[in-house]
Formats: structure tokens, sequence, C-alpha cells
């Protein structure tokens, strides 16, 4: 049996053939928004373009974040945050099939969230590590994965990780500011938290699904995105016959 993302007919002598996507939470921000044609590789078709450098330090903040703050009170971490604990980290997360509107085909999300929250009322709220200031036109972006990753916890696939109800999303951002040396061969970084919350509108995700799946039941990929380095290196592959 193919596995989701393996490539598969999109139509037969009837139409278009139904599928169920696997969606990555992680995709929705700047995958989706730098090139829907490699987009829709990887998910339609399964064909992933190389991964980008990524600094490994920022995921040596990340996880040192995560180490210090876990089981910790908010009030305790930034002023502002809903009263509660950090509870959860790094659990794998995957939903039941979801049908979005005018679409013959469904999807499902798969992946890892940062950290769940456990409020004093008994609900929860899905938060996201982020180092150095966020843009606000990236909000939404991010906003994407946080909808993502709570309505996986909220409608889990069978035998999978759940909690709910989700009632808030948000960023805990850190923004490395000044560089200390005090003590022989040791150095810190220290700099500004701040807590940045995401309102939830499912309707306005669903409307998102919605786009994404119209793009993948397309029978061919899509224009490559204006900026996208790669799919310029493969056009450009293809010209000189290389």
């Amino acid at each position: 049996m193919p596995k989701p993302n393996q490539h598969q007919p999109t139509e037969d002598l009837f139409g278009p053939v139904p599928r169920n996507f696997k969606l990555s939470p992680s995709d929705f921000a700047f995958l989706w928004e730098d090139c829907r044609r490699c987009f829709y590789l990887k998910v339609a078709a399964g064909f992933r373009r190389p991964p980008g450098p990524f600094p490994r330090i920022f995921g040596t903040i990340d996880n040192a974040m995560k180490d210090c703050f876990m089981k910790k009170r908010t009030e305790e971490i930034v002023p502002g945050m809903p009263p509660g604990v950090v509870a959860f980290g790094e659990e794998w997360v995957e939903s039941t099939p979801i049908e979005v509107p005018g679409r013959e085909s469904t999807c499902f999300i798969r992946g890892k969230f940062d950290t769940v929250l456990q409020f004093d009322d008994s609900t929860y709220g899905v938060i996201d590590f982020k180092t150095t200031r966020v843009s606000p036109k990236h909000l939404a972006k991010y906003s994407r994965q946080l909808h993502a990753y709570a309505w996986a916890l909220e409608n889990p696939a069978e035998d999978k990780f759940t909690v709910a109800p989700v009632t808030k999303f948000g960023l805990l951002v850190y923004e490395p500011w000044r560089f200390s040396h005090e003590i022989a061969a040791d150095a810190a970084l220290t700099g500004r938290l701040e807590w940045v919350e995401i309102p939830r509108d499912d309707d306005e995700f669903v409307n998102y699904l919605s786009e994404v799946v119209e793009v993948l039941e397309l029978p061919d990929a899509p224009p490559p995105g204006r900026s996208c380095a790669w799919c310029k290196y493969r056009d450009a592959s293809r010209e000189t016959g290389l």
C-alpha cells in the first residue's frame, strides 16, 4: 500500500481521485509561503527539496529553554502568561482525517509540537519557542502551525497523544542582546523574554486548509515561487541538460 505522500493517480475515468494528504505543521509557515510548487511536490508527490542550512545555535538555545522551563509555573517565566504550568514537550501528534469545504480530498496533521501548557482551569495551551524578535507579518504563519497542533491534540488518530480542550496559543520569544564574560572560559548570552498570545480562529484555519488541499488536488504542480532558489536551480539544470 502506498504511503500517504507517495505519488498516486490524481484522476481516473470518473474524474479526480480523492486522497488523504499528510500535512506537517512546520511546512505551513515558510515552505507554503516560499514556493507552492515545492510544497505540492513534497506533499502530493513525495519529492522533497534539499534542506537549507540551519544554524545549530538556534536549536541549542531552543532546547535549553525547554529544559529550563519544564514543570515551571508560567508566572515565574513571563508576566502576563495565563496561569498554569509547563506540562509537556516535544510529543508527536496526528489527527484524524479533516474534511474541508468544497474539496473531495481530505487531509490529516502529523508533527511534533514544542510545548503544551496546562492551565489552572484544566484547559491547555500550545506554544512555540522563538529566538530573536518575531515580525508581526509572520504571526499568521506561526498561527497556522499552532492551530494545526491544537487540532491534532483535540482530534487525535487512534492511540495518538491527546489533551483537550486547547484554549490558548502563544509564542515565547527570547531575544538575546547582551554577551557577558565574568568567569574565565565561561560566558553567557542574556536578553528579554516576551509572551505573544495568538487568538484562536478555527474557521480561518479550516479555510486555509481548504486552500492547501485545492492546490494539492491539482493534476500538475503549480508555478514556482518567485524567490524559490531551488526551483530556479532545477529549471536551469534542465535547460542546460544537466
